[in-house]
């Protein structure tokens, strides 16, 4: 039976998170400790003890969400994934998971796409906002309609895809996605155009980072959002990564050809589980397990 481990994005901390993992397990601990050293302040206090809003920043959400996923992978007897995928900044989870990049050089990837993200959503306003219920043709035609950038940014699950893009163009592209006979046209509370020609500024200082960091061949195949197809070359992986900040993350697509690949069940590996709900919209009933703690590797 073939095993993908799955790594979650931004958008699934919460206040505490990998407090348990960092109290009982050494090996958590000390990754913990390398990354506030790495980092040049203390992300474990603002994890462990920090409120909701304290999490939300970008620059504390990703690395904090990052470092969630990765400690988790080390404190589990045989992690030995068939293959692996990430959404958004998961992707840098899963690849450090699997080998592709070192803990340090991932963990400095994640802050610098975090900061840049979170300048450029300072600088260039944008928004996104979640259809329900309407087709991808549909929504890619009512976004190539619209005046101004709006583009299908997170292709989530059958049913549902995110768009993202300029405000006015978003609300433009929700009228008429609603006339068009969508269930939901529901504008997110979010810092930014994730994941939209938007993110421009940020993908050039990422890119910048991404080609001169190791990247080595992966212990198992990698899907990546850009392409949803697997790839265990590191110059694809570096390429598709530099891709990812202003292109869509093709998630539905990802889960569709891992189960073509022979995968049987599905590990959510980091705070939350709102992969597993995506899987199960796109799989139906295939097995699927989350460790998010402790409790759960006790499991």
């Amino acid at each position: 039976m073939k095993k993908a481990y799955i790594f979650p994005g931004q958008g699934s901390q919460f206040p505490g998170m990998a407090k348990d993992l960092y109290e009982a397990n050494a090996a958590a601990k000390e990754l913990l400790e390398k990354a506030n050293d790495i980092l040049g302040f203390r992300i474990t206090d603002i994890m462990f003890e920090g409120t909701a809003e304290d999490l939300k920043a970008t620059r504390v959400t990703q690395p904090a969400v990052f470092l969630h996923s990765v400690v988790l992978t080390k404190c589990i007897d045989g992690f030995a994934p068939d293959m692996v995928a990430g959404h958004s900044l998961g992707e840098f989870s899963a690849l450090a998971a699997a080998g592709a990049i070192s803990f340090e050089d991932a963990l400095r990837l994640v802050y610098l796409r975090a900061t840049q993200m979170q300048a450029c959503c300072e600088k260039v306003p944008g928004s996104m906002a979640a259809i329900i219920n309407l087709s991808e043709e549909k929504i890619e035609e009512i976004c190539s309609s619209c005046s101004g950038i709006v583009i299908p940014a997170n292709y989530n699950s059958d049913g549902q895809i995110v768009i993202s893009g300029e405000k006015e163009a978003i609300d433009e592209a929700c009228a008429k996605a609603k006339e068009a006979g969508a269930k939901r046209a529901l504008p997110l509370q979010v810092s930014g155009a994730f994941h939209s020609p938007l993110m421009e500024p940020a993908r050039i200082e990422l890119g910048k980072a991404i080609e001169q960091t190791p990247v080595s061949v992966p212990v198992c195949p990698v899907y990546q959002n850009v392409t949803a197809q697997p790839t265990t070359d590191p110059e694809i992986i570096k390429a598709n990564l530099l891709a990812q900040l202003t292109s869509p993350v093709k998630w539905t697509q990802t889960v569709k050809n891992m189960l073509a690949d022979g995968a049987l069940s599905f590990t959510e590996l980091g705070p939350g589980a709102v992969l597993q709900g995506l899987v199960k919209r796109i799989a139906g009933p295939v097995e699927g397990l989350e460790i998010n703690g402790m409790s759960t590797i006790q499991l």
